[in-house]
């Protein structure tokens, strides 16, 4: 029988390795697609937020498999941008002028995963984005009463702003 003290200890030594596992993908350099792609494990994006991707060769075409996933831009020849849209999976085909295939990734969307807090009530769930504050955020996933009521607080604020700015 596995006592209290040695139970707590598997668990901390387990949380750690995981948060250690969190913190090296988290602080990882910029990706950056070499032309041999086909080992790579899938690019993550999150959410709501860009990545920047460089590649090895200049870019003439971007081809993204389901763009309500993810967004994708070409910057410069070699920088392209990918902004996460939704939670899914998808993929990106990057074309060179000549029309051969540069890259052929699978993009992963997730959720952030650092600072926000998830409030579960039994099947509905509400997200908060806490830095230093916890304060409502639309996050996809949400119960719809949630995900309604600070859409609308954002669309009220925005039309406020922009007919203060009208009055300038």
């Amino acid at each position: 029988m596995i006592g209290f003290s040695t139970t707590a200890a598997l668990g901390l030594l387990l949380s750690t390795a995981a948060f250690a596992a969190d913190a090296e993908i988290a602080t990882s350099a910029q990706p950056t697609v070499n032309d041999d792609y086909s080992t790579r494990p899938s690019l993550k994006v999150t959410i709501d937020r860009a990545k920047v991707v460089r590649i090895a060769k200049t870019a003439d075409t971007i081809i993204i498999g389901n763009p309500t996933i993810v967004d994708a831009t070409i910057q410069d020849g070699r920088t392209i941008v990918l902004t996460g849209r939704a939670f899914g999976v998808t993929n990106l085909i990057i074309l060179d002028s000549d029309g051969e295939p540069i890259v052929d990734e699978t993009i992963v969307v997730e959720g952030p995963k650092h600072r926000t807090v998830r409030i579960y009530r039994q099947a509905d769930r509400e997200t908060l984005a806490c830095d230093p504050v916890c304060e409502p955020t639309m996050t996809l996933g949400d119960t719809n009463g949630s995900f309604t009521m600070i859409g609308a607080q954002i669309e009220a604020r925005n039309k406020s702003a922009a007919e203060a700015n009208a009055l300038k």
